[in-house]
């Protein structure tokens, strides 16, 4: 008899979103599908589940409703973060799976482009044409993308993606990351950095750092105010880890600068938020991870390692409770 697998969600339409017609064909390849979607309710008349799948709306469930469930082994998460729920599910001693692999590629993607309009003085030249017409048709703003210095805030999956986006273009590449091996650094050709650098050296700083404990407003008013002249900031990490207040002052002060935000805290910035006004800052509803057409890439990613898993096959995407503290 085939394992049985069952959808999990408290936002049942985003299943529907994510596992279209191409997903659920490779499950029932793979697995004895359940009809329905399943919410955190239904979980302890769920005993003969083995696998769930999920993605955007998964439920935090206490450690003694995994317990309870003697035929579930694996969760599949067809999304990226995982920490609003993975620590009661790994305590119960249930393996984890998550697409925060699929998902990094758009966001490097994300980040690419808005590196190379960086370097090619897009924010400032637009600002300048609507401020002075005519006037200030001019290519002067640009720096160009070849020998552009970008920091990038974390050499994690998304900040990995981006390093080999970004090699062609023959950029300087500075990493801070606490994690990053010397060895790794080189073999990914970086030059590894501390933070304070990252600041002072980075025409971009790109960030990708975890929202955890350590670093929640860690990109502060002093880091920030030592951004070179023209630099941008972009954020596509997570909002918690920059001082907000401190970074509306600084680009107050210093309208050189700008800042591209597709993250913040509270998310979305709350009204009357600087965010909205000042005119250095330029947002994103946080459209940087996988949207419309990129969804599935994500599922059909969780279908390939839990057709891995049970092939006894190499897995590629399993989380640990040791990684909880590290990944965003």
């Amino acid at each position: 008899m085939r394992p049985v697998a069952a959808f999990l969600s408290d936002a049942p339409k985003q299943i529907e979103r994510v596992y279209g017609t191409d997903s659920v064909r490779r499950l029932e390849q793979i697995v004895q599908l359940k009809t329905g979607i399943l919410r955190a309710t239904d979980l302890p008349r769920a005993s003969e589940v083995n696998y769930i799948l999920s993605t955007w709306g998964m439920p935090s469930v206490e450690e003694k409703v995994w317990r309870g469930l003697p035929n579930l082994k694996a969760v599949f998460y067809a999304a990226g973060s995982v920490q609003s729920f993975a620590r009661p599910l790994l305590k119960a001693g249930l393996r984890l799976f998550s697409a925060w692999e699929s998902n990094a590629l758009p966001v490097a993607e994300y980040c690419m482009s808005q590196i190379l309009l960086a370097g090619k003085g897009f924010l400032p030249a637009s600002q300048a044409l609507r401020r002075n017409g005519k006037a200030a048709w001019t290519p002067s703003l640009a720096r160009g993308n070849r020998g552009l210095v970008v920091s990038l805030l974390g050499a994690g999956k998304v900040g990995r993606a981006l390093i080999r986006l970004l090699k062609p273009f023959g950029m300087k590449l500075l990493v801070f990351d606490p994690f990053l091996e010397d060895e790794d650094a080189r073999v990914l050709g970086v030059e590894k950095v501390d933070l304070k650098t990252a600041f002072q050296r980075g025409q971009v700083v790109s960030n990708h750092l975890a929202d955890v404990a350590q670093t929640k407003g860690l990109i502060d008013a002093t880091l920030l105010g030592s951004l070179p002249q023209g630099a941008l900031f972009l954020n596509t990490g997570r909002g918690a880890t920059v001082d907000e207040a401190a970074l509306w002052k600084v680009l107050r002060a210093r309208p050189d600068l700008y800042a591209v935000l597709d993250v913040s805290d509270p998310e979305p910035p709350a009204p009357g938020s600087p965010a909205y006004s000042l005119p250095n800052v330029f947002l994103s509803p946080h459209v940087a991870g996988s949207l419309g057409t990129e969804l599935e890439s994500m599922a059909l990613a969780m279908a390939d390692e839990l057709d891995a898993l049970i092939g006894g096959r190499p897995l590629r995407a399993e989380v640990t409770e040791a990684m909880l503290s590290t990944m965003a």
